[in-house]
C-alpha cells in the first residue's frame, strides 16, 4: 500500500463499527435508528427484506425493503453510522442471487422469500446431559438384610 492508502486505512479503522451483524440478502431484519427531534432523541425501527449489500469498509451499506400501506419502501442504511442502534435478524430467508431487485416489480405473496430452516444456535451447542438415577435408601437396605 501507498502511505496515502494507509494513512486512510488508519483514519477509517478508528470509525469502523466493531462488531456489525451478520446478515445477508434476503434476511427480514429489525434497524433500530436514532431518530433527533428538535432537541430530543428517540429510537425509530425499521423493518424490512435485506435485497442487497454493496461496499468494504467504511463505506459499507445494505438496502432494505419494506411495503407500507401499500406501497414499497426502500432505504440504504450505512453499517459503520453512528445512528443505527442495532440491527437484529428476525427470520432467515433464502436467496439465490446477491442482489434482490427483482422484488420491486413483485408484490403479495410473489414477494415472499423461502424461510430457512435450520436449528437455533442456542439449540445445538446445548448438550442435554440426563441425571444420575439414585436408587431409594430403603430398597437397597432390604435386600442388604436379606443376604444375611
Amino acid at each position: 500500500m501507498s502511505g496515502i492508502q494507509a494513512i486512510l486505512h488508519q483514519v477509517e479503522a478508528k470509525y469502523l463499527r466493531a462488531k456489525h451483524p451478520d446478515f445477508k440478502p434476503g434476511d427480514t431484519v429489525k434497524v433500530h435508528i436514532k431518530v433527533v427531534e428538535g432537541d430530543k432523541e428517540r429510537i425509530q425501527v425499521f423493518e424490512g427484506t435485506v435485497i442487497g449489500k454493496s461496499k468494504t469498509g467504511i463505506q459499507e451499506c445494505f438496502r432494505v425493503r419494506r411495503m407500507s400501506y401499500g406501497v414499497g419502501v426502500e432505504r440504504v442504511f450505512p453499517m459503520h453510522s453512528p445512528f443505527i442502534e442495532k440491527v437484529l435478524v428476525s427470520k432467515r430467508g433464502v436467496a439465490s442471487r446477491a442482489k434482490l431487485y427483482y422484488l420491486r416489480d413483485k408484490s403479495g405473496k410473489d414477494s415472499r422469500i423461502q424461510e430457512e430452516r435450520r436449528v437455533i444456535e442456542e439449540q445445538r451447542t446445548s448438550t442435554v446431559v440426563p441425571a444420575p438415577v439414585e436408587q431409594p435408601k430403603e430398597a437397597v437396605a432390604p435386600a442388604a438384610e436379606a443376604k444375611k
